[in-house]
């Protein structure tokens, strides 16, 4: 069946077979990702593997439907973006991306079968396997999208509209070095029906240092490091780093600031097609 007549029928997809059609997504992503894992790397092999992005994209926008987010593209393109495993990169969540110029805003548009599966994939990872729990989890803001990591400072107490089942929003920092400092991302994740939405704004809201938390940070890396451990001085670091984003969590309601990087958080809500 060529492409276009395959996207026309999925576009016409009821719930009662939406199931087989996720598994036709997942089956076809996985047999171009063994395809391309094990082949050698050229030009024309370049150029099959962004055909298969392409395909693996109609087949979502047939999934997802269409799907309108306020100041993003109107065209969603698949979220992921290598099917070679040993890219960087590799193993983001399965969905439709729309993405502003530099990614300064980006958003993720799949399903909860799709995210369930997504978990399942990442269990060894330490993702938690229950939706909720992840939300409230780095790892589920790291491997999702980009190629950077994220650590989660505080969680956001937005409001969740009357039209989604659940929703969520954290305040964190993004980097692919040092995760401490002044956090200026906010993420944000709403469940509706079968459709899940992710937001993610990056140097959107503006923070300053908690001095009670800069405490901690400086208390913790001055303890000594363990000589029996072989990455001791990053085990102090994660240890350290576990105890100012605890604080901070604590302490970041009091702050000046707070009330509005939770308004910027609810208004992230308003750029999605929730009803």
């Amino acid at each position: 069946m060529r492409l276009p007549a395959l996207i026309c029928l999925l576009a016409l997809a009821t719930p009662a077979n939406a199931a087989a059609l996720e598994e036709h997504y997942l089956d076809l992503r996985d047999r171009y990702i063994a395809r391309f894992s094990a082949a050698k790397e050229s030009d024309e092999i370049y150029k099959q593997h962004d055909a298969a992005l392409k395909e693996l994209t109609g087949v979502l926008r047939g999934l997802v439907g269409p799907v309108t987010i306020k100041g993003l593209p109107a065209e969603g393109k698949s979220n992921v973006d290598t099917l070679f495993k040993n890219d960087i990169g590799f193993g983001h969540l399965d969905g439709l991306s729309f993405a502003s110029e530099g990614y300064k805003t980006q958003a993720v548009v799949t399903t909860t079968t799709l995210l369930r599966h997504w978990l399942g994939e990442h269990r060894e990872d330490g993702m938690p396997q229950e939706s909720g729990a992840a939300l409230k989890s780095d790892r589920f803001y790291y491997y999702a999208i980009q190629d950077a990591a994220f650590a989660i400072y505080a969680e956001l107490p937005i409001t969740k509209p009357a039209a989604v089942s659940a929703a969520a929003a954290v305040l964190g920092v993004r980097g692919n070095g040092d995760l401490k400092g002044a956090p200026d991302e906010i993420d944000v994740v709403a469940i509706q029906g079968d459709k899940v939405y992710f937001i993610a704004a990056s140097r959107t809201v503006t923070t300053t240092p908690i001095p009670a938390c800069e405490k901690v940070w400086k208390q913790m890396m001055a303890k000594p490091i363990d000589k029996k451990d072989p990455r001791g001085d990053m085990t102090r670091e994660d240890n350290a780093m576990t105890a100012f984003t605890a604080c901070f969590a604590k302490e970041a309601p009091s702050q000046s600031w707070f009330a509005a990087v939770v308004k910027k958080a609810q208004s992230q809500l308003d750029l999605l097609p929730l009803h």
